[in-house]
């Protein structure tokens, strides 16, 4: 034991159980001690268990305390005009932002609602929800990949919706730098799929969730949601009305820093910080439904649509004040660690949320950011040109997406290394000015 006192935990003294009721048959001093022991452990590890329902309690943090602003109602009597006896689909609807538009959407009682998401226990949990909650609702589920064009097509031949919220995409930047080409299948080619069945049933309306990494974006996901926008807008000259919609980070949505950081404060920490000076927009996920409803209900077509969501929030103020407001102190209970910003990450967002660039709507908290639209030549140049690195390796497909996202600097890149006999790049996303 190297002179260290042994550890007499719970489970050592059950090890010695089969021990001592042997020594204690006879002696009933000796059985005594055993009951009296058993007892105090039976304490001991109630009281443990109750420390721990004690720390889950504290964590079950109310994101709204996280905002640092009052939250935005968007539930305005143009949803109702828009939704009320319409056939609605969404897709990605076992998603966070997906299947909170499914719930927002059936308080304004859509003839139908079709739910596509390609993860069937999402699909089954949302679906149940949405029976119980609204007994006799017409709720259809469909198992379906956006990027599968005969099964969409069928979806959309079968229920000819109305509307068309589309929120299924690959949204995490770590994983898309890893997996480039499966960010442009999903986020360009799956968008491409389901705006092509839109207009083929006759939409009126199609609504795709987009984000702001896709300004200025310094990572592929960003620099495939550009692409999907870019796409969207040069449908417009059919029939059906196609607007975007940008998020900042929506707090509770899985994969987002709030559920890591009550995750990691609950394990005793440490609680990880990408770096001191990261900041970010944020939203909740109710907020982020309603803007793309409302988007729906007041665009034109063309437009892209932001909500004006304050100043952004500093990451490490957010961990402090999570971790204060789960009873415990920052540095002492919880450690905070730095562990470096991840490839394709910068240290803050930018929604172009200013006069010069975006224009009021009748919504004071959203406004329409005014940007060049790209022709169908353009347009088909760039699905050429991502078609063919859908399963290339990593540096063919970031250098692909750089000669259609002309604003698109992957960290670590040379602004000078295109393909030198590729003819100027697309400008996506306008020049900021002077």
């Amino acid at each position: 034991m190297n002179g260290e006192a042994p550890a007499f935990t719970p489970g050592f003294f059950f090890a010695l159980d089969p021990y001592v009721r042997e020594l204690a048959q006879p002696p009933a001093r000796v059985w005594s001690i055993y009951r009296t022991m058993r007892r105090l452990i039976s304490s001991f590890r109630r009281t443990l268990a109750s420390r721990r329902r004690t720390r889950q309690t504290k964590t079950a943090v109310d994101v709204l305390d996280l905002l640092g602003r009052k939250p935005v109602n968007l539930d305005t009597p143009e949803l109702q005009r828009f939704l009320a006896g319409k056939v609605v689909l969404v897709t990605g609807a076992g998603g966070s932002i997906g299947s909170e538009i499914c719930r927002q959407s059936m308080k304004f009682c859509p003839k139908r609602l079709i739910l596509v998401e390609r993860a069937e226990n999402a699909l089954f949990e949302i679906d149940r929800e949405l029976r119980q909650q609204w007994v006799g609702a017409d709720v259809r589920p469909c198992v379906a990949d956006v990027c599968d064009v005969r099964r969409i097509g069928e979806i959309f031949d079968a229920e000819r919706p109305d509307v068309v919220f589309h929120a299924a995409a690959h949204k995490h930047v770590p994983m898309m730098e890893i997996n480039p080409g499966e960010a442009v299948k999903n986020n360009v080619f799956g968008t491409k799929v389901v705006a092509d069945a839109a207009v083929a049933a006759g939409c009126d309306a199609f609504v795709m969730v987009s984000t702001d990494k896709a300004v200025n974006p310094t990572n592929v996901m960003g620099a495939t949601k550009r692409c999907a926008e870019l796409y969207v807008q040069s449908l417009n000259e059919n029939s059906t009305r196609f607007v975007a919609v940008r998020f900042g980070n929506v707090l509770g949505s899985s994969g987002s820093v709030v559920p890591i950081f009550k995750q990691q404060i609950a394990l005793g920490g440490p609680v990880t910080v990408t770096h001191p000076d990261m900041r970010r927009y944020f939203m909740t996920i109710p907020e982020a439904s309603q803007l793309v409803m409302h988007a729906g209900a007041i665009g034109k077509g063309r437009e892209i649509f932001v909500l004006d969501m304050g100043e952004p929030i500093l990451i490490l103020d957010l961990a402090e004040e999570l971790i204060r407001r789960s009873g415990l102190r920052v540095g002492e209970d919880i450690v905070i660690e730095f562990s470096g910003i991840r490839p394709g990450e910068k240290l803050y967002e930018e929604l172009a949320n200013d006069n010069e660039q975006t224009r009021p709507t009748s919504h004071a908290r959203i406004r329409v950011w005014e940007l060049p639209t790209a022709t169908q030549a353009q347009v088909g140049r760039m699905l050429d040109l991502l078609s063919d690195v859908t399963d290339a390796p990593r540096e063919r497909v970031v250098r692909a997406l750089r000669q259609v996202v002309a604003e698109y600097r992957p960290h670590g890149a040379d602004c000078d290394d295109r393909i030198a006999d590729e003819p100027a790049p697309l400008r996506l996303v306008a020049h900021r000015a002077a």
